[in-house]
């Protein structure tokens, strides 16, 4: 199908569309971009410090909460998360295997055992009914405490994942959460500023949110970094003495921490963004619309479902190839060729990666996440896209379906 010159006679004269285009952000924040560094370089003040401290102010206020402490990454979120909530060896946490591994590694890497459950099939996001229907089926209630009969685990907490810029169904989360007694940490690295259809922001709803900043994320540093929020001050505090290897004065350690620090050239870096984010967020959400309009004709395609109320930030544009006859990689490739940018959000959920073979699962056990993962992929949605771009990638889209359909 590769024929940019058709396209050319439709009206375009586009060498391809990028899935994220961080130069062009960059040269239209140049300026300030450069001073913030050049103000942290002048300081030689690298780790930690007013500058981080100043972002934290930052994203509590922006986010609605009490409490945010910048970290290293989105991953060591999740991790210095755990570790606070003393999740370990002998425990369980339920979560979604449809999502970027670091969810599940984090729990592994704690010593404490993901349980997956299954996806929402229009949202991709954790289905507080499988979540239900694992407790039924496999736990008990035994000193106040909820066991997994199998494993004799407890089972400790739930992680639902905000995925690709929409809340999950944390209100419904929240009273699993509430009767059986389990911490709630939220994974919202693709969803800083997103909202429930309650109005509530993602990440400040559990007992811990945690966000990433790497760079491809809607607010994206100048490398790795990360933010946990918490309503909860004595979470707060423990959080604080982790990301600095658990000492609390210097060099006097209670507990084990580790190196989460966030730096001050990312804090400076995201502290400029941060006043784009908004306006960056509503450009995300016109493309979408405008997605959607010109898809609606292509039935083969379904386009990402946004929960009534809800503000989904769009940090991708993920639609499906729900015709099975249609083959999502030679979709993939034909885009590739035509110089569009796409991705596939995620071809082997956690259930079924290698290293998590001592599960025991098998192929089948989590049907809709296993769908997801061979029907779905992104294209480009970044705020500097323009309507003429949106129409290519949909043309083409359109052409590469309608020959793949014939």
């Amino acid at each position: 199908m590769k024929n940019p010159a058709r396209m050319k006679n439709k009206g375009y004269s586009i060498e391809g569309v990028p899935l994220l285009d961080l130069k062009s952000q960059y040269r239209s924040i140049k300026s300030e971009i450069d001073q913030a560094i050049a103000e942290v370089c002048e300081s030689q003040h690298f780790i930690m410090g007013p500058v981080v401290q100043r972002f934290e102010k930052q994203i509590e206020n922006y986010c609605g909460c009490k409490n945010a402490i910048g970290v290293s990454s989105g991953s060591d979120a999740l991790l210095i998360a755990l570790m606070a909530l003393e999740i370990t060896a002998g425990h369980e946490v339920i979560t979604t295997p449809f999502t970027f591994f670091a969810t599940g590694g984090a729990i592994a890497r704690v010593g404490a055992t993901p349980a997956f459950c299954d996806i929402d099939p229009d949202t991709y996001n954790l289905d507080p009914k499988s979540v239900e229907n694992y407790i039924e089926k496999n736990c008990d209630i035994k000193d106040g405490k909820l066991i997994n009969r199998h494993t004799g685990n407890e089972v400790k907490a739930i992680m639902p994942v905000h995925l690709f810029g929409q809340a999950t169904h944390m209100e419904e989360i929240m009273r699993i959460a509430a009767k059986f007694d389990l911490h709630v940490v939220e994974d919202a690295a693709q969803a800083i500023g997103a909202k429930t259809k309650e109005g509530k922001t993602a990440g400040t709803i559990g007992d811990i949110g945690c966000y990433s900043f790497f760079p491809s994320k809607n607010l994206g540093a100048f490398g790795d970094g990360g933010m946990v929020v918490t309503n909860n001050d004595e979470l707060a505090e423990r959080l604080r003495i982790l990301r600095v290897h658990g000492g609390k004065p210097k060099y006097y350690h209670a507990f084990i921490g580790g190196n989460f620090r966030l730096d001050a050239l990312q804090a400076a870096v995201l502290e400029v963004k941060l006043k784009h984010l908004d306006e960056w967020t509503k450009a995300r959400q016109k493309n979408a619309q405008k997605y959607n309009e010109l898809l609606s004709s292509i039935k083969t395609i379904k386009t990402p479902t946004e929960i009534s109320g809800t503000h989904h930030i769009y940090n991708q544009y993920t639609i499906a190839a729900v015709d099975h006859s249609l083959d999502r990689n030679h979709i993939r490739e034909q885009l590739t060729e035509n110089n569009i940018g796409v991705e596939v959000y995620y071809p082997v959920p956690l259930h079924l990666q290698e290293c998590f073979n001592y599960l025991g699962h098998a192929r089948g056990d989590i049907p809709v996440a296993e769908r997801a993962a061979k029907d779905v992929f992104s294209i480009p949605i970044h705020p500097e896209l323009s309507d003429d771009e949106i129409g290519y990638v949909v043309d083409v889209l359109s052409t590469i379906v309608e020959v793949s359909d014939s």
